[in-house]
């Protein structure tokens, strides 16, 4: 009988196969960019056989949140995404999408956090697809469609709700946006651009991404005293447009609110019986974001990552910058503006509770446009599996490796993806769960993460031994392209 064949072979290893089940030794079998075979394949022959003796196999990791939306053209080898295992990046979260925006005047915040005027250049969400499959980057991408980015391109002003033409325009370009394959929608009402935005107006932009079947990622209202009322918001929204939610980044800021995540976390539990309902975390209590009052003030230091006016005060304290400057912290922040900072304003035990729970899906929130960026952008994905579950065992390596993988797949319905199954998409990571572990911290956060091998995107190597390899065999990952109704 003639031995099976495929071009390429893992032999011997540890594989995790994202369902939450131990890892099981066995043989993966891969052909044209899709997993054909597990199990003792020992009979089968390969033109490349790995033998991963000892070490782990994993579906490659999906950050569900990113600000990637122009890093993946700038470096699109996504040296700090695929160095910790990463494999798919969600973009267009928080609210900012590059498109579809054609930027003219100066940038309010966020939108520099994601990139330069000049890379707001998409009129079209369909133009940015287009120029993303025409030069694809290392990793997979699905983009969001961001409520503040189709704010700034229908009105004159961002300090207002939306007048009833102005939200028929978002409605438009939201279609257009689903039509050319976003997998859905964001807001960042927090955010000075979309804080006068009402509850009605987002919900407006919702039900249009609904027909489609897109999902709601929602940077909350408020992450502090108001995150009840938050939450409800976010809820409502979903619950009446009848899509998915997803609350991004949880977390709770400002030492008055230390303590309640699991008052938090039961609330989501609760609502998930009713509809459904995600949520992400970074594993940091330093939260990082543009120049900003409200967090300044909820946060006990706070660090500047990059400044405008004074490029070299990036990495110092800003209360250090603004006594040399002979002003107060806050007046300093408007001094030193457009910038962006670290803020020190989240509980341990908070986080541990959120990281804890079995829904918790794992989010960067990393952005690549500070000089001196927050370590998560880097470290995120492997300083769970070290500090968190191989140190500090706060929940199994297989469930871990689960809600990186296959819940994530499942919440942002990322078809063939997550998994390690005959069937499955070959994104794949292997790595040392006795070593892997973040490098990247606050002093030197440009740090590619230890323990992790290889990496593989559709069954090609983008990442071994510690360097991108240079194939960029990234894909979009779509949403459904037209209405269901």
């Amino acid at each position: 009988m003639r031995s099976p064949q495929c071009n390429l072979l893992f032999r011997g290893g540890l594989v995790i196969d994202g369902t939450g089940t131990p890892g099981v030794i066995q043989d993966v079998a891969v052909e044209d960019g899709t997993i054909v075979a597990t199990g003792d394949l020992s009979r089968w022959r390969s033109r490349e056989t790995i033998d991963i003796t000892g070490q782990a196999l994993c579906p490659g990791f999906i950050d569900v949140h990113t600000h990637d939306d122009h890093f993946v053209f700038a470096d699109p080898s996504a040296l700090p995404r695929v160095s910790q295992g990463v494999t798919t990046v969600v973009v267009g979260n928080c609210g900012v999408s590059l498109a579809p925006f054609v930027a003219s005047g100066d940038l309010p915040a966020p939108f520099a956090e994601v990139a330069a005027k000049a890379d707001f250049r998409f009129a079209r969400f369909r133009d940015y697809i287009d120029t993303l499959e025409a030069a694809p980057p290392a990793v997979n991408v699905a983009a969001l469609v961001g409520h503040t980015t189709l704010r700034a391109a229908a009105m004159d002003r961002l300090d207002r709700p939306a007048t009833a033409s102005e939200r028929m325009a978002m409605r438009s370009l939201a279609a257009e946006a689903m039509a050319a394959g976003a997998i859905g929608m964001s807001s960042g009402l927090f955010y000075p651009p979309a804080r006068a935005a009402p509850m009605d107006e987002v919900m407006a932009i919702a039900e249009v991404v609904a027909e489609y079947g897109g999902i709601f990622a929602t940077h909350l209202r408020d992450e502090a005293d108001a995150i009840d009322a938050a939450i409800d918001e976010a809820l409502l929204i979903a619950e009446r447009a009848g899509m998915p939610l997803i609350i991004s980044h949880h977390k709770l800021m400002g030492e008055a609110n230390f303590g309640r995540a699991p008052e938090t976390l039961r609330r989501i539990v609760e609502a998930s019986t009713r509809q459904e309902v995600g949520f992400d975390v970074y594993p940091y209590v330093a939260a990082a974001s543009s120049f900003n009052l409200d967090l300044y003030r909820l946060s006990k230091r706070v660090v500047i990552t990059w400044s405008a006016v004074k490029p070299d005060t990036a990495g110092r304290e800003l209360d250090e910058v603004a006594a040399e400057l002979g002003l107060s912290g806050e007046a300093a922040l408007t001094a030193l503006a457009p910038g962006g900072a670290v803020y020190y304003c989240m509980d341990e035990n908070d986080l541990r509770h959120i990281l804890a729970s079995p829904d918790a899906m794992i989010g960067s929130d990393g952005t690549t446009t500070s000089i001196r960026p927050h370590p998560r952008l880097w470290g995120t994905f492997t300083r769970v599996l070290g500090r968190y579950v191989r140190d500090q065992g706060l929940f199994p390596f297989e469930e871990a490796i689960r809600r990186m993988t296959s819940l994530p797949a499942r919440r942002f319905r990322l078809a063939g993806r997550g998994v390690i199954a005959a069937g499955a998409v070959a994104d794949l990571v292997v790595l040392d769960p006795a070593t892997v572990a973040d490098a990247a911290d606050f002093e030197n956060p440009v740090q590619p993460s230890r323990g992790v091998e290889s990496v593989y995107v559709s069954g090609l190597p983008v990442y071994h031994d510690g360097a991108a390899t240079g194939l960029r065999p990234g894909c979009v990952l779509k949403g459904q392209q037209k209405s269901l109704k």
